[in-house]
């Protein structure tokens, strides 16, 4: 730990405070959790710490523990101990895997969410939407990267298909992630004071873009299968890096479950929706209902049918998870409605 501490050497590591805390506390960033324990970084030394007992009562939240992003008080000693979560601008989390819910953190105060999918066999336009959907509430900008451009000759046909399909404006770069020219474009969501993480599923080359970007082999890369182009976890926890940008990357490992929270407004579906008002009745199930705005976009290839069962499947997931969270809610406070996170499915009462 630094002696003195001075607000350049805390923009080093993504502090976008003007100010220290008036308390004369130190700061620091969490930049990796391990079993035994928290690595952080003080905008000048990486160091290892251990979390307050408070951190540690059974019953916790999980969510509210230091995860990596977060900028924490901390205590001197050996080791020093973390105090003190700061709050979060921004948060990029996912519902846990089982049947209780809970919600696990990926990455906090970031700018940007960076989708990494390879243009070989891990190109999935509706796991793209999904990662998209997770990103929308974290208050982070969602920017999709497409690597491997050098292994597809017919890329082009593939990268069209999903601009097609996204949300206009939407960030798409396609990469080859070994050529620091085809990145080159990245650096603009990783100047200095930026914060980025990197998601995406194993073997979509994270790890090689991660070296790219650094300038350096600092992480381990590995083959990927053929038959679906996916790798072994050559990152095997979160890490937050210092890039020679003056940004901040938090790399990832790949994520084999991404289940929604509930708390998504599926905003990247707006044009569904809006397919959906026009529909004669206002309790339309989008079937064989006559007058159905949603089935008559579908026969006119308005919309396409691949696109609208990865909305149904998102939208009846997150219904699934806002029920287990009002539940959770009402138990902790102690039975009391505590009214709902969304609207009923049907659509509105028409006039």
């Amino acid at each position: 730990m630094s002696d003195a501490q001075t607000i350049e050497q805390l923009r080093r590591i993504g502090w976008r405070g003007d100010v220290l805390p008036g308390d004369g506390r130190q700061l620091a960033r969490v930049v990796a959790q391990h079993r035994a324990g928290y690595e952080l970084h003080d905008g000048s030394q990486t160091f290892g710490a251990q979390p307050a007992g408070h951190f540690l009562k059974r019953g916790l939240d999980p969510a509210e523990r230091p995860a990596v992003g977060d900028f924490v008080e901390i205590e001197p000693g050996k080791p020093p101990h973390i105090l003190t979560v700061l709050p979060r601008r921004t948060v990029l989390s996912r519902a846990a895997a089982g049947e209780r819910y809970e919600r696990q953190v990926i990455a906090t105060n970031i700018d940007y969410v960076l989708v990494l999918t390879g243009l070989d066999g891990d190109f999935n336009p509706a796991r793209i939407e999904r990662y998209l959907s997770l990103t929308e509430g974290s208050g982070a900008q969602p920017v999709v990267i497409l690597s491997k451009l050098d292994q597809r000759s017919d890329a082009e046909a593939s990268i069209a298909e999903l601009r097609a399909r996204l949300p206009a404006g939407t960030p798409i770069h396609p990469i080859n992630g070994k050529d620091p020219a085809t990145t080159a474009p990245l650096l603009a969501y990783l100047k200095p004071g930026d914060s980025a993480v990197l998601v995406g599923s194993s073997g979509a080359g994270k790890s090689t873009l991660t070296n790219t970007l650094m300038g350096i082999e600092r992480m381990a890369t590995g083959a990927v299968r053929d038959h679906d182009s996916r790798g072994r976890h050559t990152t095997t926890y979160r890490a937050l890096l210092q890039l020679p940008s003056g940004g901040c990357l938090i790399d990832t490992p790949g994520m084999r479950e991404l289940k929604l929270t509930g708390e998504e407004h599926l905003d990247l579906f707006a044009d569904i929706e809006a397919i959906a008002e026009d529909c004669r009745f206002a309790d339309c199930g989008h079937g064989s209902e006559p007058g159905c705005a949603v089935q008559q976009a579908l026969h006119d290839g308005e919309l396409s049918a691949e696109r609208w069962r990865n909305y149904l499947k998102l939208r009846d997931e997150r219904e699934e998870q806002a029920t287990m969270l009002e539940s959770r809610l009402r138990r902790q406070r102690g039975g009391r409605p505590t009214g709902k996170l969304h609207g009923p499915r049907g659509q509105r009462e028409k006039e």
